[in-house]
């Protein structure tokens, strides 16, 4: 491949390379500040480190960005998982603080309890959504109101503690050196993968975004799939509150998940899912999180103060989500070719 059609066309026009230049400059930057950035080490057959920080602080950040990217993609927008993440870590943490010691069937209890109730959250947006046909902003908004409501009725508006080390383990242990919070994150994103792009319900999925008219009339059941969707949304929420909540040994009604769903969408939109529904990149929103959650770490190393940070960080996307669009993409692909024609390469 000629050299201008390399920086035209594959810097520019495919989706990846944003993210991916992001991601490297975010660690660069690091590495700058702080030359043992990549450093790793063993201790007690964990692995410790700041890359190990930046996955295992991602990993609910994933989970509910791979759910809210197949939301996006269907043209819907589900603003109510912050609320759910908050149910879940409530619903459990309410069930194990039946007894003192929980055992292990307590503890199974909680995390079945959890998932169900994500679950049915989920459904309920999906049925707003689908059935009733309402916009999916308000009737999420529905329930980010009142599932935040929910969570601390659960909580009776305050902080319960978690002791029991079966569910700790889950979102806090670690497994073959890892923390189990990357090991569930990577297994329910290679599973949805293979779900999604290895049957025909990706191409459904992409069709219900470009067209949700005309796959109804060609007999595609579009408000089904819508459904499930939202369920599946409902469900990584659930999860991602499964493992905040054992991550911080406690369920907080009021704080937990709070502005979750903004990093979602934010990650989702890096990654280059379209808002317009029609095309995601599961690959991209699990770059978009990683961004995230090292712009975070960045920001905190570099000594930003911390009433600063969220402005440092909605800069950083603001450019990123600039470079991705479509008139930035022209521009640079005229920028590049007439670069490269006055210098007399060939194109």
């Amino acid at each position: 491949m000629k050299l201008s059609n390399w920086f035209v066309r594959d810097g520019v026009e495919r989706p990846l390379i944003w993210p991916c230049v992001t991601l490297a400059l975010l660690c660069g930057l690091n590495l700058w500040v702080n030359p043992h950035f990549l450093s790793l080490r063993m201790l007690d057959g964990h692995l410790f480190g700041a890359p190990i920080d930046v996955l295992n602080r991602a990993a609910p950040l994933v989970l509910v960005a791979i759910g809210m990217t197949l939301v996006i993609a269907t043209r819907g927008i589900d603003i109510s998982v912050g609320a759910v993440v908050a149910i879940a870590g409530a619903a459990a943490a309410t069930i194990l603080a039946t007894q003192p010691v929980p055992g292990a069937g307590l503890v199974a209890q909680a995390l079945i309890a959890a998932l169900i109730v994500g679950v049915l959250s989920g459904m309920w947006n999906g049925v707003l959504v689908s059935f009733v046909g309402m916009q999916p902003i308000i009737a999420t908004l529905i329930l980010m109101v009142a599932g935040r409501g929910i969570a601390q009725l659960l909580t009776a508006g305050q902080i319960i503690p978690i002791g029991a080390p079966g569910y700790l383990f889950v979102g806090g242990g670690y497994w073959l050196g890892l923390p189990c919070s990357v090991w569930i994150a990577t297994v329910v994103v290679l599973a949805t993968a293979a779900l999604v792009e290895g049957t025909a319900l990706g191409l459904f999925i992409r069709a219900i975004g470009v067209n949700p008219v005309a796959t109804r009339l060609v007999g595609l059941r579009s408000k089904a799939l819508v459904f499930a969707v939202y369920g599946f949304s409902g469900l990584t929420a659930s999860m991602a509150g499964i493992l905040i909540s054992s991550n911080v040994r406690s369920a907080d009604g009021n704080n937990a998940g709070l502005l979750l769903e903004l990093d979602a969408i934010l990650a989702v939109t890096l990654g280059g899912t379209s808002l317009l529904g029609g095309r995601f990149s599961f690959a991209g929103t699990v770059l978009g999180a990683l961004i995230i959650q090292t712009l975070t770490y960045t920001t905190y190393s570099i000594g930003v103060p911390p009433e600063a940070t969220l402005v440092v960080k909605a800069a950083v996307v603001l450019a990123v989500s600039v470079i991705q669009s479509p008139a930035a993409r022209s521009l640079a692909m005229s920028f590049g070719a007439s670069v490269f024609k006055q210098r007399g390469v060939a194109r």
